[in-house]
């Protein structure tokens, strides 16, 4: 967050939910669109929604995640927005330690499970984010991050 602030990007950023203009999030880019983080106490995030980042609670498995994981992609995000054209249980990378815990749990498209059920992407309106990462997932995050350009193509017509 510190660094975000002295880049300047935080206005812009906040400009574009305003604006509804697509955002996207990427791993630490879903974490700090919540309030707060158990990783950085007293540190804000943006608040842009409700709900914290918690650390994994698995004690059988090892912290970070890191690899290869199935989606769980909700009913209700099924073939639409980032998911659109991406099966069910497709294997996506993730690096990572905290996952969101969002208050509203209709804006949370996909889980994963790494000892716990994991936030592994959500949707709130022209805010989209995944925990894991596209840009090291192939074909599969590829085909996601097409999705969210389409999306924003559609939504500036």
């Amino acid at each position: 967050m510190k660094q975000l602030q002295a880049s300047g990007l935080i206005p812009a950023m906040r400009e574009c939910v305003d604006r509804e203009i697509p955002l996207l999030g990427i791993c630490i880019g879903l974490q700090i669109l919540f309030s707060g983080s158990e990783e950085s106490a007293g540190i804000d995030g943006l608040g842009f929604l409700d709900g914290c980042v918690r650390k994994i609670s698995a004690p059988n498995e090892k912290i970070p995640h890191m690899g290869w994981n199935a989606l769980d992609i909700l009913e209700a995000h099924r073939d639409r927005g980032l998911f659109k054209g991406i099966p069910q249980a497709s294997y996506v990378y993730f690096v990572h330690s905290y996952h969101a815990v969002p208050e509203n749990k209709d804006i949370v498209s996909s889980t994963c499970f790494y000892g716990e059920k994991i936030t592994a992407s959500i949707s709130a309106g022209n805010i989209m984010a995944t925990q894991f990462h596209p840009e090291k997932s192939g074909d599969i995050g590829l085909n996601i991050i097409q999705n969210f350009i389409r999306h924003g193509q559609e939504g500036s017509r």
